[in-house]
């Protein structure tokens, strides 16, 4: 387990902040009030795991099979559907499947690459704050998107990943720019704090979703769709 650079300036400024705190607590309380100034100390500590915890990334074994499509974030699915209103300019006039994630306070908040992707396509929103799990989230809220062309079991086909900040996330961070070549699994981001994640791919049938709505989903390891590309296998 280690935490993510992306919070750096959080988790490392809280650190600083917490040994102030803890520091001063130690020397004009530990003689008269010692359980005063161990109280004091454990408190801070564990406000200051707590803000860790939103920027740990766990160690996770990417899937080796090269016909699958992968969470791009930990959360549950909330939904999934058919959308031609994506407004994803790069697609235009395209349907796409779309699978959104609900991520909470408590979930890992990097989002990873869902397949080996060159990123053709980067557009910031501004927008509200809705609640992560409110249907205004989808269409008000400040967002960002990436897209481009993902490659599985030989097959390109168009993606896109677009994070969406919640009532409490505040901050999208994503590093991608167009002409960026992402691998399957590859952390390029994170949207700090609560918030919701979409998954974008073609309506095809070579692409086959395997996940459901409620399920509890992992970034980098649970397997969204699984492709099979006749042109390769001969099916």
């Amino acid at each position: 387990m280690k935490l993510t650079g992306y919070g750096k300036r959080e988790w490392l400024g809280g650190a600083v902040i917490a040994v102030l705190i803890e520091g001063a607590a130690y020397l004009f309380l530990k003689e008269e009030y010692p359980i005063i100034m161990w109280i004091i100390c454990g408190v801070v500590s564990l406000i200051w795991l707590a803000l860790a915890a939103f920027f740990r990334v766990p160690n996770r074994k990417i899937p080796v099979e090269d016909n699958v499509l992968l969470s791009p974030a930990d959360g549950v699915v909330k939904d999934i559907g058919v959308v031609s209103d994506h407004e994803i300019e790069l697609f235009k006039g395209q349907k796409l499947m779309r699978v959104g994630i609900f991520l909470s306070v408590l979930d890992v908040h990097v989002n990873r690459a869902p397949c080996d992707m060159t990123v053709e396509y980067r557009k910031y929103k501004e927008g509200f704050f809705h609640d992560a799990r409110s249907p205004l989230c989808e269409k008000e809220n400040e967002s960002l998107v990436i897209a481009g062309t993902g490659t599985a079991d030989g097959k390109s086909f168009p993606v896109a990943v677009r994070q969406v900040s919640g009532a409490i996330a505040r901050r999208i961070v994503c590093d991608p720019e167009p002409g960026a070549n992402l691998k399957k699994g590859a952390i390029y981001g994170m949207i700090k704090f609560g918030s919701r994640t979409e998954l974008f791919f073609p309506v095809d049938d070579d692409i086959h979703l395997v996940v459901q709505e409620g399920a509890i989903v992992r970034s980098g390891t649970t397997i969204f769709a699984k492709v099979n590309h006749k042109g390769v296998n001969g099916k």
